[in-house]
C-alpha cells in the first residue's frame, strides 16, 4: 500500500490536482522543503503549494518509488523539469527560465496514508541554472 499511496501522490502532483495530492495526507501531516520551514497541517500545505504553483510549472520524470517492508517509511527520487514563473522572495528575478534538477522526498505512512513529506534539492544548482 505505501509505494502506491505515494505514486498517487506524485502523480497527483504532475498532475497540477492539489485535492488529489491532500487525499493522500493524514489529518496530522507535516512538510519539511529543502532550506524551508516546517508546514503542520492540511491547510498550511495547500497554501505552501499554491504559492508554488504560481512562481513554478514543475513536472517529475524518471520517478522511483521505495518503501520500508513494513510500510511506515517511503522514498522517492526523481528528476525536476521546471520553469520559474514568478519572482519568488528573495531569490533572482524571474523571467521564464527553465531548470532540470534532481530531487527526492523521504515520507512516513500511517493507515496508508502519508504523514511526513521532507523534500530535498539543491538550491545552490537550482539557483545557478536560473540566474
Amino acid at each position: 500500500m505505501s509505494t502506491e499511496t505515494i505514486q498517487r501522490y506524485y502523480d497527483a502532483f504532475n498532475a497540477g490536482d492539489l485535492d488529489g495530492m491532500i487525499d493522500c495526507l493524514s489529518d496530522d501531516f507535516v512538510h519539511d522543503v529543502n532550506e524551508g520551514d516546517r508546514r503542520n497541517g492540511k491547510e498550511a500545505f495547500a497554501a505552501f503549494c499554491t504559492h508554488m504553483n504560481a512562481c513554478y510549472k514543475e513536472e517529475l520524470t524518471d520517478l522511483v518509488v521505495m518503501a520500508s517492508a513494513d510500510g511506515t517509511r517511503g522514498a522517492a527520487e526523481f528528476i525536476v523539469n521546471g520553469t520559474y514563473l514568478k519572482t519568488d522572495g528573495d531569490l533572482p528575478e524571474a523571467r521564464g527560465q527553465t531548470y532540470r534538477l534532481p530531487g527526492g522526498g523521504f515520507l512516513s505512512l500511517k493507515d496508508g496514508k502519508i504523514t511526513r513529506v521532507t523534500t530535498y534539492y539543491n538550491l545552490a544548482e537550482w539557483v545557478r541554472q536560473v540566474s
